[in-house]
């Protein structure tokens, strides 16, 4: 069945829309109360361009909360479960973001722009008002915003060509997760290694909405001898790699250690931070859950639109929280929340999603290992 998504003034659209409409999108969904490209309706191209070539992705929907004033980084450590003592101007950390019960809120970056101001770069959840309604009953002496930036992302084994083609090669020098601010023909932006896969790229964060389309326009132009095409936050490869999906891999009460975030939780700092208490329990007594990587039968599926449920021996252990067919693993694979006696690698579990019954097993992760090529076969059909 086709589902359509209707365009109102109700979801905000990106600087990028008009771009993304004229070279053809056909999927979009909702993040962060706006639309966000999803495919361009050919999945494998899409797929095969990430993998080997450099694809530009409209992301603004990843929108940032923007904390500045005297008490930005207090108030941002103690938002963040990670230490953020040596997070230095320039340097993005990815942070665990949890509520006075350690569940997980949100998975952002923070990237701290100057001393007294931080950005939160956010997944799919609305910190704009718990970061307000933080430092209101906190006192901190802030002003919470969401400032007008708009990330577009370049991604690819070919993503650092194209960036140095636009800005030079002191691009080539950046340590992931590093940024800085610049201009690119008089258009203000920030430029971050960083992105969401493991093929390598950029964010340039817009700041300018009016520019979206003249941003747009000329990393197209830069990366047109290295055959840059449209794409989006590739579900296959993220999956292949491990990536978190928020809301997508997640409960609504998942602890940052049950969905491998735990390493990013620092309970021997010296100052406080939102659910520490919380967390240090957790961490004392171990996840009830724990999100792994599984494999299974069957023909080559599709992206599920609906969690399924997942039995061990018959009975309900949890849910396989997503799926797809991987070209590189030549497998049907995706990532399962699992109460965690039946998480152990090797687990055989069975389940039933879109009228099919599947048999898997719990594997390690990440599902594909990094630098694993394309089989001719993909390519082929690209």
């Amino acid at each position: 069945m086709t589902y359509q998504i209707a365009v109102g003034p109700r979801e905000r659209k990106s600087p990028f829309f008009e771009r993304t409409v004229a070279e053809g999108v056909t999927h979009m969904t909702i993040y962060n109360q706006m639309y966000m490209p999803v495919s361009y309706g050919d999945t494998v191209a899409e797929y095969n361009r990430l993998l080997e070539g450099v694809a530009m992705w409209d992301v603004a929907a990843q929108r940032q909360v923007q904390i500045e004033g005297p008490d930005a980084e207090k108030l941002t450590r103690y938002l963040s479960a990670r230490d953020l003592k040596n997070c230095d101007v320039g340097r993005g950390r990815y942070v665990p973001i949890c509520d006075h019960e350690g569940r997980l809120l949100n998975d952002p970056v923070i990237l701290p722009i100057q001393p007294a101001q931080f950005w939160l770069s956010i997944a799919d959840s609305d910190m704009l008002l718990w970061v307000r309604a933080i430092a209101n009953e906190g006192r901190f002496n802030v002003r919470i915003s969401e400032p007008d930036v708009s990330p577009l992302a370049v991604q690819g084994p070919k993503a650092v060509d194209v960036v140095a083609n636009m800005f030079g090669d002191w691009v080539r020098d950046m340590k992931f997760f590093s940024f800085k601010k610049t201009e690119l023909e008089g258009i203000p932006v920030v430029v971050a290694r960083s992105g969401w896969s493991k093929q390598g790229g950029f964010e340039l964060y817009l700041c300018d909405g009016t520019r979206g389309g003249a941003l747009w326009d000329i990393v197209r132009e830069a990366g047109r001898p290295f055959d840059i095409g449209p794409g989006a936050p590739n579900y296959i490869e993220r999956l292949e790699s491990g990536l978190l999906s928020f809301g997508a891999d997640t409960h609504p009460d998942s602890s940052p250690y049950e969905v491998g975030l735990g390493r990013f939780v620092d309970l021997d700092r010296d100052d406080n931070f939102i659910g520490r208490e919380a967390l240090a329990h957790i961490a004392e007594k171990g996840p009830t859950r724990r999100l792994v990587g599984i494999i299974f039968n069957g023909n080559p599926v599709g992206f599920n639109e609906h969690p399924w449920t997942a039995r061990v021996d018959g009975y309900i252990a949890g849910t396989v929280r997503s799926v797809c067919h991987s070209p590189r693993r030549r497998s049907n694979i995706g990532l399962a929340l699992l109460e965690t006696p039946c998480s152990e690698i090797g687990t055989k579990l069975e389940f039933k999603g879109g009228g099919l019954s599947y048999k898997g097993e719990v594997v390690a992760e990440p599902l594909v290992e990094p630098g694993t090529p394309l089989p001719n076969m993909a390519k082929s059909s690209s």
